[in-house]
């Protein structure tokens, strides 16, 4: 059984008709493998349809404030790739005349790039015989093959690339790599896949093994840190309101938000009333305060959960950097502070 031709032979019955499947454009796949990085594709499309209206070209995006971008990527996570995202758009326009490189080394020196997005990128647009390898194929191989070598560790990110490369179609690299990418999506599923109507079943390692719960293998995370987080929701008797715009290194960098204060524990109401930096950040003013939630949300990021309360400050004024509150929606910001937007009722 040739693996490839199988493969492809599946893709051509099972795949979905997508937008960038439709273009071998380099702007386009690049824009749509940034946005499905760590984005399963039902939440990506809307995203990838919004990005090429607004920016129909990478002349567009380059020349765009990165606000406007970072406001348009709102509800996508991983904010660092909407920040590459532009800053390789402008590299791209100002460097290289508007001309994405033409090959893997050279896509992967591009800022955001890295080995599956300029695989992806050089087989699909140049035809380039450089395999991908992203979760969905990590699976597909573990199992076909029966490898249980870690797939996030140095040996396992060798093991498979390698193996991955050997397989790889070299006068269709384009059509095997989306393949094997749809395969995992669709029919190698992280659950219960239904094997009975695989393709691959009768030669498939996992399967014979009884291993496909199993692989994947995948080495523990670190610890995730538990974080307070207490943000001062301060609006004025004029209807203006304090938002600041968080400019240090950190997934939410260059995103708006309330004055924050990061606390080791839970802060109580009575906590809040004689912290410093609560006292600082309101100085000598006369201000009423509230709780809005008495149970801390908690807002699960990879790598770290926040314990999020929002105090609602009363005060007769603000500083003169206070913004209306009818701009509050006009800014970029994290997901944790649009869904509070959007809850808060707020004076008009």
């Amino acid at each position: 059984m040739n693996f490839s031709q199988t493969l492809t032979n599946w893709y051509s019955i099972h795949k979905r008709s997508l937008p960038w499947r439709n273009t071998k454009e380099p702007y386009h796949i690049w824009l749509s493998e940034i946005i499905l990085q760590q984005t399963q594709i039902i939440q990506g499309l809307p995203y990838y349809e919004a990005f090429v209206s607004k920016f129909p070209s990478v002349f567009d995006l380059a020349t765009a404030d990165e606000s406007e971008v970072l406001k348009l990527w709102q509800g996508l996570g991983y904010y660092s790739r909407a920040r590459n995202l532009h800053a390789t758009a402008q590299y791209i326009v100002n460097e290289l005349n508007g001309e994405f490189p033409d090959n893997y080394n050279d896509l992967l020196k591009l800022k955001g790039i890295g080995d599956y997005t300029a695989s992806a990128i050089a087989s699909i647009c140049f035809g380039e015989p450089n395999a991908v390898v992203d979760g969905n194929v990590y699976r597909v191989l573990a199992r076909y093959f029966g490898i249980d070598t870690p797939i996030n560790s140095t040996k396992g990110i060798k093991e498979f690339k390698l193996m991955a490369t050997s397989l790889i179609d070299k006068n269709n690299p384009a059509e095997h790599n989306q393949a094997i990418m749809e395969f995992g999506a669709r029919q190698c599923k992280p659950q219960n896949p239904d094997c009975s109507v695989c393709p691959l079943n009768t030669s498939c390692m996992a399967l014979k093994e009884g291993k496909i719960g199993v692989l994947p293998v995948k080495l523990k995370k670190t610890k995730v840190a538990k974080k307070h987080f207490n943000f001062l929701v301060c609006i004025s008797s004029d209807k203006k309101i304090l938002f600041q715009k968080r400019t240090k290194k950190g997934i939410w960098q260059n995103l708006y938000q309330f004055p924050l204060i990061e606390t080791k524990a839970e802060l109580t109401i009575e906590g809040f009333k004689t912290h410093p930096l609560v006292i600082e950040h309101l100085k000598q003013a006369s201000f009423e305060f509230s709780l809005y939630n008495d149970l801390p949300i908690v807002h699960k990021l990879s790598h770290q959960h926040l314990y999020t309360k929002f105090w609602i400050v009363e005060i007769d004024k603000l500083s003169k950097q206070a913004i209306d509150i009818s701009e509050l929606t006009t800014f970029p910001t994290s997901i944790l502070i649009s869904n509070f937007i959007d809850e808060f009722n707020f004076p008009v």
